[in-house]
């Protein structure tokens, strides 16, 4: 690999019953295999979806993630989700420290590492979010923070393991509050986060490392911080619920 991949990743958090969200995926899978050399596009529905994702997309080019999983194995955890069952299900992303499991659930940095290591021990690739508060934005902190996110739960892995970590910035202050950081601080926090990666592990790998930006990316939007140097598509919310609204994001990212 001599090039970042392109990504555009949808997220539908808690949305779409099963018969909703199995016609949502057939209206996208039509609909790109009509796009002329796409950039790679993932579906991360809720777990309920999963398991017709396998006959759903076969012959397709869309991959699909969970959007969240344990750190633990197996076990007397009612109401988690192993890796290990999540790639049986033919998955080969996993969501991990988005912004509403770390300020709803008060996920630590410590929990995500292990969940980050489950993923990668079932062969899962990772795509792991950070960002800041509004208040943190507005003190100045915002890369202190994300630093902190970043060595608390990526420091400890290897090399290797680091090439199967896609990292998406998500400004909390712009998730669904119809803010949205400008091209130019999406650009300047990937730039700082391609930097930290560079001194955790070798600038050689942060080239190589996908950045996506995730805070109330549209299609009105999407070209402009799309075209940043160091923005590599997505991770995309409201917008991915529907697939009008989601190609075009999609067909901006080339």
């Amino acid at each position: 690999m001599d090039k970042r991949t392109l990504i555009v990743a949808g997220n539908w958090k808690m949305n779409m019953t099963l018969d909703a969200g199995l016609r949502l995926i057939t209206d996208i899978k039509e609909q790109v295999a009509k796009l002329s050399n796409p950039c790679k596009v993932i579906l991360a529905p809720p777990y309920i979806h999963l398991g017709a994702m396998k006959g759903l997309l076969a012959g397709s080019d869309i991959e699909y993630a969970a959007q969240d999983c344990s750190a633990h194995d197996a076990g007397a955890y009612t109401g988690e989700v192993s890796a290990e069952m999540i790639r049986s299900c033919g998955c080969t992303y996993v969501i991990i420290g988005h912004s509403e499991r770390r300020a709803y659930h008060k996920e630590s940095a410590e929990l995500l590492a292990q969940k980050i290591d489950q993923a990668l021990a079932h062969g899962l690739k990772v795509i792991f979010c950070v960002g800041e508060q509004q208040a943190e934005r507005e003190g100045n902190r915002y890369f202190e923070v994300v630093d902190e996110q970043l060595r608390g739960s990526l420091g400890h892995l290897s090399h290797e393991q680091m090439e199967q970590i896609v990292i998406a910035y998500e400004p909390v202050w712009a998730i669904g509050t119809g803010l949205t950081a400008t091209p130019d601080q999406a650009q300047e926090m990937h730039q700082h986060i391609r930097q930290t990666v560079a001194s955790l592990f070798d600038q050689k790998l942060a080239d190589l490392t996908t950045i996506l930006y995730g805070g109330s990316c549209k299609a009105s939007n999407a070209e402009s911080l799309f075209s940043q140097p160091d923005v590599d598509g997505g991770l995309i919310g409201g917008a991915a619920l529907k697939a009008d609204t989601f190609l075009p994001i999609i067909t901006a990212n080339k």
